[in-house]
C-alpha cells in the first residue's frame, strides 16, 4: 500500500511541475537523475544548463528509506551545486542542515497549495 501511495504522490508531483511550467509560461525542463552508484532523484529542474532545484517525492523518511532518499538528494545537491533541496512527504514537515545544505520536508498538500512565482495571476 504504502509504495502504490508513493507512486501516486510522484504522478501528482509530475502533473502539477508541469501544471506549473505551463501556467507561468516558463521554459525551465524536468528531468530526473541517477547516478552511477544508482542512486536516485525524482526530479530535476532546469532552466537552460542550469539545474535550479531538486525534489524528491516519498510517502515518509524514516530509518529504513532515509539513507536512499536523503542520501540521494545530498549526492545530486553536491553535484549540481545546490545548497538547498527539498523531499515532498504525506506529512513529515521539518528542515534540516546536513554538511551545510539544507533538506526541507514539506507535506505534499502544502507545497500543491503554495503560490509560485511573483507574476500575476491569469483570469
Amino acid at each position: 500500500m504504502t509504495e502504490k501511495v508513493g507512486r501516486a504522490m510522484e504522478n501528482l508531483v509530475a502533473v502539477e511541475l508541469l501544471r506549473r511550467r505551463s501556467y507561468w509560461n516558463e521554459s525551465w525542463e524536468i528531468f530526473y537523475w541517477k547516478d552511477y552508484r544508482q542512486r536516485e532523484v525524482d526530479f530535476i529542474i532546469k532552466e537552460g544548463a542550469k539545474v535550479r532545484k531538486l525534489i524528491q517525492v516519498c510517502r515518509e523518511v524514516n530509518v529504513e528509506n532515509r539513507e536512499r532518499e536523503v542520501g540521494a538528494l545530498l549526492a545530486a545537491m553536491k553535484e549540481f551545486g545546490l545548497k538547498e533541496g527539498l523531499i515532498l512527504t504525506f506529512d513529515q514537515e521539518s528542515e534540516e542542515r546536513i554538511d551545510n545544505k539544507i533538506v526541507r520536508y514539506i507535506p505534499l498538500w502544502k507545497w500543491l497549495l503554495e503560490v509560485v512565482g511573483t507574476k500575476s495571476r491569469r483570469r
